[in-house]
């Protein structure tokens, strides 16, 4: 069997697993959203909410990090409406040994569901020193080393059928400018502070390693903002299917850029002269602590993302009415 017909012949069983679990008005989700780590109680305030493990849909491997669930989670958001969504509940990276079409698979079975707009979040790294840890990042461009140095871009390899027909992507806008203003339009009516959102540019890096503070310095400047390990070949895929992206990254941690460095050397030779040096503070990043910023700003995340949702689907009805 070809690749491209066993590809999409795994899609179909996916869909048809969905739809036998689903009532009628679940199976055409308007929105798209997909939780990074430690976010997955974005979908806390979903409404009517169905459930499906990764592990019940063909095509779909599983997630192996911390802060995931290998589950797509399908429900109702909107005070009053009811606004059909899908939410993936912890992604699959290509550090956990995924090949990136697996990586990339649910953000096309999303597409096949009818998708137009998805929401993508993740926690991030600091490494613009005005973006304090707590800060939602609306990204606005990428870095993505490993797609423009090897043969790590989720679009390699055979051609697939449509929707996931066209080789050579334009990613120039990939991030909808609507959805970001949208976003922005959202928080001021929440009564978020202006410095709670900033915008920016999100580095991709492979993992599942931190940085170095070369690293860090490197990608800082060079433009990164924030820095991730997963995100961008989602947008990616979700760009060749025409959908349109929004991505919003919570800053857990701050990469660790030392702005003074201290030498053994100079240590060793201070103390043959009898001087004293302090010593340097060592500083480290744990996914524990990333857990814990995710939760503690777990809240805020879902009003932001659920305000957005109702927003769009009123844009999506105000545009269908002036239509008529």
């Amino acid at each position: 069997m070809a690749p491209d017909t066993a590809l999409h012949s795994s899609f179909g069983r996916a869909l048809e697993t969905i739809h036998s679990r689903l009532p009628p008005s679940l199976r055409e989700p308007r929105i798209a959203i997909v939780c990074g780590s430690g976010l997955a109680t974005l979908a806390a305030s979903m409404r009517e909410q169905i459930v499906i493990p990764y592990a019940d849909l063909d095509g779909f491997a599983n997630s192996t990090v911390s802060g995931h669930t290998s589950a797509l989670a399908f429900g109702f958001l909107g005070a009053g409406n009811d606004i059909p969504v899908v939410a993936m509940l912890g992604r699959l990276h290509p550090y956990e040994g995924h090949p990136l079409s697996d990586v990339v698979y649910p953000i096309r079975l999303m597409a096949l569901l009818g998708i137009k707009d998805i929401i993508i979040t993740n926690a991030a790294g600091g490494l613009n020193p005005n973006f304090p840890i707590g800060t939602i990042v609306v990204v606005q461009d990428h870095i993505a080393l490993p797609n423009l140095t090897g043969p790590f871009n989720a679009l390699q390899g055979p051609v697939l059928a449509p929707p996931f027909s066209a080789r050579f992507v334009p990613l120039s806008a990939a991030y909808s400018f609507e959805l970001r203003k949208t976003t922005f339009r959202v928080a001021h009516a929440l009564g978020f502070p202006r410095s709670a959102l900033a915008e920016g540019t999100y580095a991709w890096v492979s993992g599942p390693t931190y940085e170095t503070p070369a690293e860090g310095r490197f990608l800082r400047s060079i433009g990164g903002d924030v820095v991730g390990m997963s995100t961008v070949p989602e947008v990616v895929a979700a760009r060749q299917a025409g959908m349109q992206v929004l991505v919003l990254s919570l800053v857990t941690n701050a990469v660790v850029i030392p702005d003074t460095y201290i030498s053994p050397r100079d240590e060793f030779e201070a103390e043959v002269a009898g001087h004293h040096i302090p010593k340097a503070a060592a500083e480290e990043v744990t996914h524990a602590e990333v857990l814990e910023v995710g939760r503690r700003k777990a809240e805020s995340m879902r009003a932001l993302v659920e305000g957005i949702v109702e927003a769009r689907a009123a844009e999506g009805e105000a545009a269908g009415a002036h239509a008529v």
